[in-house]
């Protein structure tokens, strides 16, 4: 698997480099203990060595390698990181849903539906990467409308972690066929239903359930060790 050229429209040269290897090391290619060479990396894709300190610094600072004098070694996203980054992720969309609780407005409502469409669109031609676009889009427009500064700021630290995951699940979720792709739609669906009930008990046990289910799915996606 490649990272998206199509998630990448926009992006310095730095943060591609930054994209394919955050890919290459949560999925495993890139094993922990190895030693990145900048001379290498940027012999791998055909750039100079600026772009490259770019991206060490970037995921340096999401935790997936430490920087050495003579290059990086990699960490990658161990079992308790990965239960960290879900216990994140719950924290901030569980306080989005329970903030827009009081009126979820029909707007954001018919968005979600939209996204959900887009998601059946992208499991009906089989298009993993689609799909969890579309996956990401719909849980970033919860987050959005809440409307919080300081969650969204929170949310972006996370948010290329996150969409690298996303983007190795889905693979895991299609390649166990049309019925648990099915079931990871309804899901998002029982997230709708939730809102719509202005229920804060029914938002935060439809939540609750979304995200254990999504934690078994990581955990059988992810190397053991990556």
């Amino acid at each position: 698997m490649r990272y998206p050229a199509e998630w990448l429209q926009g992006t310095s040269l730095g943060e591609a480099v930054a994209s394919e290897l955050r890919l290459q090391i949560i999925n495993g290619t890139i094993k922990p203990g190895e030693v990145l060479s900048e001379n290498r990396i940027a012999a791998d894709f055909g750039t100079s060595r600026s772009p490259v300190r770019e991206a060490m610094r970037t995921l340096s600072a999401e935790g997936l390698i430490r920087l050495e004098r003579m290059g990086a070694a990699v960490i990658g996203l161990q079992p308790k990181d990965r239960d960290e980054l879900y216990d994140v992720r719950y924290l901030i969309e569980s306080f989005a849903q329970q903030r827009l609780a009081d009126n979820p407005t029909d707007t954001l409502i018919e968005r979600l539906n939209r996204v959900i469409d887009r998601m059946e669109l992208a499991a009906k031609h089989e298009d993993i990467v689609e799909f969890a676009f579309q996956d990401l889009t719909f849980h970033e427009t919860i987050i959005r409308e809440a409307d919080h500064t300081r969650i969204f700021h929170l949310w972006n630290s996370i948010r290329h972690v996150v969409m690298t995951v996303m983007l190795i699940t889905t693979e895991e979720v299609f390649s166990r066929g049309e019925d648990n792709i099915s079931r990871v739609i309804n899901k998002h669906r029982k997230l709708i239903n939730g809102l719509k009930s202005k229920d804060p008990a029914r938002i935060q046990r439809e939540v609750e359930e979304y995200f254990a289910d999504s934690r078994n799915t990581l955990r059988r996606s992810l190397p053991p060790s990556s």
